[in-house]
């Protein structure tokens, strides 16, 4: 039997008021693709960083290839000379270099001592296209959609490891194409002998391409499985430690508004942004989640920003409660709207700020700067939401950067609900975190509706759009193209819609 790849014994790891890590075992075999399962928080990226070298470990060992001498990386650059690249779930890329600069930042073919620019670009071209993407290397990689960056830094890291390739959330930003694409990589490193970790919180992905499964639970280790004999509703009970209720019990929203008399919340009539996004119509009415549903780049996310204001419309109007208002994020505040973002990196979280400070973010701009909260005010608002949608965190003004990614997207949800809103967008609010902080989410949801507040709900999965919406608009390039509702809110129907064809019976 082949010695194992990676063996880490009793790992142990903290950060502060928070044991990360207590006593983890893990085991990579050569031709395996295992899944590092668990709720966030539960520890998973915290062992990968740690045997990546990105995260220093207080006790255990790690041993390579049946070594009998355990080793420790003291940087990502230290386990990359060993055979160990790691795709992380936000990309960690240069985004003004060009994609080849991008795939050889550090280690850059040269002649004659300078940069062999040809010679850079075509190892470029043929390590994208060894992955199935037909990009041109010579651009800048921010012209490309996040997706494209993600499949980048996945052929970086293929290029630089030989032996495990560690991918944390790598489908989290692409779509089902792209996921396929992918996937056949991942079965054709797997053939040749890599292995291969995997993270994520897709359990259709799971059991499509993983042969093992290990799941962790507030740090400890809960244990490991093959994937034939751990069936979804004992992989959800073990990453929980209780029995989950089908998330299908969701009671959604109605399609009713709450008072047909009362105006909508939310009216947009002809809203468009040239270039971003094509004229639309949209009502939302007190007590009704509203979805939106597309694949990616058709036009969702586009709709949320023009809607509040982040891009600025350059055509048609929006009314907020009968009453016209301007387009911009302060006007939109000031009107009762708040807005989650997709990205919680770039958009949502200030990373240096503490979990306290993040949530009051946007009481505080509603203020003013002439009406500043004093600390009570602070931490008395912060501690009722940190109760209330239970964030795990040490202190409140513990850093959020510390967070584990749901417990940000809960800070984020805080920060917002915090200043008693009227209407709230959710852009992509359970992207990234585990199934049972996304059914608190969902739940969440339906119940601020069913308090009166008007939603609008961004999300790239039909089944979560389903138990939450009550109406969904269906998006394509760009364009609002139709809208489901009551008995005609079905799957078939959405993708039949999203793909531009008639629904018809099988």
């Amino acid at each position: 039997m082949a010695d194992p790849l990676i063996c880490m014994r009793g790992i142990s790891k903290n950060f502060p008021g928070v044991k990360a890590l207590d006593q983890v075992d893990f085991k990579l075999m050569p031709g395996e693709v295992h899944a590092l399962m668990g709720e966030n928080g539960a520890g998973k990226s915290t062992l990968v960083k740690v045997l990546t070298g990105a995260e220093a470990f207080e006790s255990g060992q790690i041993f390579l290839g049946g070594a009998t001498q355990p080793i420790i990386n003291h940087s990502p650059q230290e386990a990359q000379s060993r055979g160990i690249s790691t795709v992380y779930q936000e990309v960690n890329l240069c985004p003004n270099l060009t994609v080849a600069e991008n795939l050889f930042v550090g280690r850059q073919p040269r002649r004659l001592g300078l940069i062999d620019w040809r010679e850079m670009n075509r190892r470029a071209r043929a390590i994208m296209d060894g992955i199935g993407v037909d990009i041109d290397v010579s651009k800048p990689l921010e012209v490309y959609s996040i997706a494209i960056q993600q499949m980048v830094a996945i052929g970086r890291a293929i290029d630089i490891s030989s032996q495990v390739l560690v991918l944390d959330e790598p489908t989290s930003s692409l779509n089902e194409q792209e996921v396929a694409t992918l996937f056949r990589l991942v079965r054709r490193l797997k053939d040749q002998g890599m292995g291969i970790i995997f993270i994520t919180h897709f359990l259709e992905q799971v059991y499509e391409v993983c042969d093992t499964i290990t799941v962790l639970r507030n740090g400890r280790l809960i244990g490991q499985y093959a994937i034939d004999s751990m069936p979804r509703k004992d992989l959800v009970a073990a990453m929980l430690g209780r029995a989950f209720d089908d998330l299908a019990a969701i009671r959604h929203s109605s399609a009713e508004p709450v008072d047909r008399n009362e105006a909508p919340v939310i009216s947009a009539r002809q809203l468009g942004v040239r270039g971003q996004i094509k004229p639309f119509d949209l009502d939302i009415y007190a007590g009704q989640v509203v979805g939106l549903a597309g694949l990616l780049g058709s036009g969702r996310t586009e709709v949320a920003r023009a809607v509040y204001g982040a891009d600025a419309p350059d055509s048609g109007r929006l009314e907020v409660k009968g009453d016209r208002i301007g387009h911009s994020p302060i006007d939109a505040m000031r009107a009762g709207m708040a807005f989650c973002p997709e990205s919680r990196k770039d958009e949502g979280c200030v990373q240096d700020l503490s979990v306290r400070e993040n949530i009051v973010l946007a009481e505080q701009t509603k203020r003013g700067a002439f009406r500043l909260m004093s600390r009570a005010e602070q931490e008395k608002l912060a501690r009722r939401y940190v109760e209330l949608l239970q964030i795990k965190t040490a202190s409140l003004d513990t850093p959020i950067k510390q967070l584990s990614g749901g417990n940000q997207q809960k800070v984020i949800l805080a920060r917002w609900l915090a200043t008693d809103p009227d209407f709230l967008i959710l852009d992509e609010p359970t992207r990234g975190i585990d199934v049972g902080t996304k059914a608190e989410i969902q739940k969440l949801c339906v119940e601020l509706a069913g308090d009166g507040l008007a939603v609008l709900f961004i999300s790239s999965e039909i089944d979560e759009m389903l138990r939450t919406c009550g109406r969904i608009a269906i998006m394509r390039d760009r364009r609002k193209v139709g809208e489901l509702s009551g008995d005609g809110l079905t799957s078939a129907a959405i993708m039949s819609q999203i793909a531009g064809e008639e629904p018809h019976d099988d």
